[in-house]
């Protein structure tokens, strides 16, 4: 089922989280221990989801695009894994592995932090700037799975430009697309 963002209202602070990283052994990280120095973009999203593997090498191309400019990537996963075991904490590492992205990879098993973003969907994006509060959250680009469209980054390019030349943020933002959380 294809399920739109939620659309968190702009300039909402960021929910704080402490989550364990079971790519490091399930170390709790925290959100303050792992934001970004002028931004942080939280991205909801899984292992198995036909969306989140249509983006995932590009948004790691952003990440070592960006990080060094001081915007930092968390990715966590709420899904239930009981009922989809293929996002089990397990199934990240070698996920992470496979894909070979560097950017923290948490999982969230209460899904507390997923209901605290008002997350919807795989993949979910919302991007805070250094005082942590909301000022992009929506879509990657407008490539969905099948659509044809080129995977470019766009509209997270831009929120990071206008964020890196203190620009105002574009005031339409269009939701992020994909499958919905997997709720216990």
């Amino acid at each position: 089922m294809n399920t739109p963002s939620n659309m968190l209202a702009l300039g909402t602070k960021a929910p704080f989280f402490e989550l364990p990283n079971p790519s490091k052994t399930n170390e709790i990280q925290s959100l303050d221990d792992l934001k970004g120095e002028k931004g942080t973009l939280v991205i909801f999203m899984c292992n198995h989801c036909p969306f989140v593997l249509h983006v995932i090498d590009k948004l790691n191309e952003l990440y070592e695009d960006y990080q060094e400019k001081g915007i930092e990537f968390i990715a966590i996963n709420a899904n239930d894994m009981e009922k989809y075991p293929a996002d089990a904490p397990e199934k990240m590492i070698e996920f992470q592995i496979e894909r070979n992205f560097d950017f923290p990879y948490l999982y969230d098993e209460s899904q507390a932090v997923a209901k605290a973003y008002d997350a919807a969907c795989t993949p979910d994006f919302y991007f805070f700037d250094e005082k942590l509060d909301l000022i992009y959250r929506g879509q990657m680009d407008d490539s969905r799975p099948g659509n044809n469209k080129d995977v470019t980054g766009e509209d997270l390019i831009i929120a990071f430009e206008n964020l890196l030349l203190g620009e105002p943020q574009e005031e339409i933002q269009r939701p992020s697309m994909g499958c919905n959380i997997k709720w216990k």
